[in-house]
């Protein structure tokens, strides 16, 4: 514990400078205190960065990592204190897939983009013409972070950006500054000075960096909304984006499924980080043969999936991480309620308790344009939606205006694969949801953004294309 205490002292701001204290989600009880950066902190950042980042352009892609290792087993040596901060401030669980997971990941992050090869490719050579094209330095590259998974989702901002011989400028959230904070400092010990800076401010600051001309590129990962806000803001001094928006993820159970089979997977597809996740599964479509035995499977796994507070060794489910998400999730719930849907299990948060915790929560025999179906609950809320002809479950999936990720579920995979191909996500999964690997482009289709991270195309977005012809 002294270990946590002495990493917050050391981010927490000077005395006389301006602060915000933070609060578990799940007791109330305060965490810490982030300073509150403004804008002159930004562009102490951008000079900062502007003074390094050529020196690391020029080292080479060897060197740059090497240092991305020696941040990874920096991550590493720290794990454990990082882990108990994201959990007492975001929320989830140490075990699991959530907070030892988190930060295992961003280690794992590190080493992908340090190992992941870019050569460049000779895309022309007749005799006549030669024209090989390479990936050079943006230069600065702004990253703008969720609350969900505040240190694994800035990590795939700022590991790519880094390979590619870019500073990086990081923005958090305002409900999880502490943990991004944390985080860049124990990776800041393995980079040189300025290259890599955090500015934990509001949505002024957010504005700010979105527009600097300084700034060749931004990555944001969040709402639809702000990233609409972004692309306009990015607009004057035509900057590239990659944006990764929200998702209201549908997942196709085809009649030849193993209801029991599949019941753990679709559980934590829904489920993981307590459903709060872009690409989580959101919207479950079940053909009527099998309906009942789906609906009875995942119930009977769900139910004896714990929840509570973080630090608890036994929990793998946790709060929603602030009062207004767990207000949304209310009140989708009780719509659906009113509306006539069956509650399968949940759906009756305790209101005396402390925390923002709202049950696990299935919902069954909800009609396809409910508002838990139509948008996105971002929470342990699951809507099971009754389909009679795949036809009809693939236009359901593809009516909304979001397709970050789905998935199909079956025993037949060539069946699935084929269902699959006619789905407009980003990413389809069979079989299981929203699992990434470091090795594989992730990126959504329609309003769910665009843009590509992770492997070697990732490394692409993060780099200016160059071709050098003759």
């Amino acid at each position: 514990m002294e270990q946590t205490v002495s990493l917050l002292d050391a981010i927490a701001p000077a005395a006389g400078e301006p602060g915000r204290e933070m609060f578990d989600p799940a007791t109330g009880e305060l965490v810490g205190v982030a300073p509150l950066h403004g804008l002159a902190e930004l562009e102490a950042g951008v000079a900062a960065a502007q003074a390094a980042q050529p020196a690391w352009a020029a080292a080479g892609h060897a060197a740059r990592s090497a240092a991305l290792n020696a941040a990874a087993d920096a991550v590493e040596a720290s794990a454990e204190e990082l882990a108990r901060i994201l959990s007492r401030e975001q929320g989830k669980p140490l075990n699991g897939p959530n907070a030892r997971f988190e930060v295992g990941a961003c280690a794992a992050w590190l080493r992908s983009a340090a190992a992941t090869p870019l050569e460049p490719e000779t895309v022309v050579d007749d005799g006549t013409t030669k024209a090989v094209l390479h990936y050079r330095p943006i230069g600065i590259v702004g990253a703008i972070g969720p609350w969900n998974w505040p240190m694994m989702i800035t990590v795939w901002q700022i590991a790519p950006a880094l390979r590619m011989g870019n500073a990086a400028i990081v923005k958090p959230s305002g409900y999880t500054p502490l943990s991004v904070l944390a985080l860049i400092r124990v990776i800041n010990t393995a980079l040189p000075e300025g290259l890599l800076s955090v500015v934990a401010g509001n949505r002024t600051v957010g504005s700010a960096l979105a527009e600097h001309p300084a700034i060749g590129k931004v990555m944001f990962t969040g709402s639809t909304a702000t990233g609409k806000a972004i692309i306009r803001s990015s607009a004057e001094t035509v900057k590239r984006l990659t944006l990764e928006l929200g998702g209201n993820d549908a997942g196709i159970v085809l009649p030849d499924a193993d209801p029991k089979a599949i019941a753990e997977g679709v559980f934590w597809g829904a489920f993981i980080n307590t459903g709060q996740t872009c690409a989580a599964l959101k919207r479950l479509y079940v053909h009527a043969d099998i309906y009942d035995a789906v609906c009875d499977a995942l119930t009977d796994y769900a139910k004896n999936v714990p929840m509570g507070l973080g630090l608890d060794e036994q929990n793998v489910l946790g709060p929603l991480q602030n009062a207004s998400q767990y207000g949304i999730v209310k009140d989708l719930v009780e719509a659906a309620k009113a509306s006539g849907a069956r509650v399968l299990l949940g759906g009756n948060p305790d209101e005396n308790q402390p925390g923002h915790f709202y049950p696990t929560t299935l919902v069954a025999d909800i009609d396809n344009t409910n508002p838990l179906v139509a948008e996105e609950q971002f929470g342990p809320a699951l809507p099971i939606v009754k389909y009679t002809d795949v036809e009809e479950a693939v236009a359901m999936a593809n009516a909304l205006e979001v397709g970050l990720g789905a998935s199909v579920w079956a025993t037949d995979r060539d069946k699935a694969r084929e269902v699959a191909a006619r789905l407009e996500a980003g990413t389809v999964w069979i079989n299981a949801h929203g699992l990434v690997d470091p090795r594989i482009p992730f990126g959504g289709a329609k309003q769910s953004g665009y843009g590509l991270e992770f492997g070697v195309e990732g490394l692409k977005h993060l780099g200016q294309p160059q071709v050098i012809n003759g």
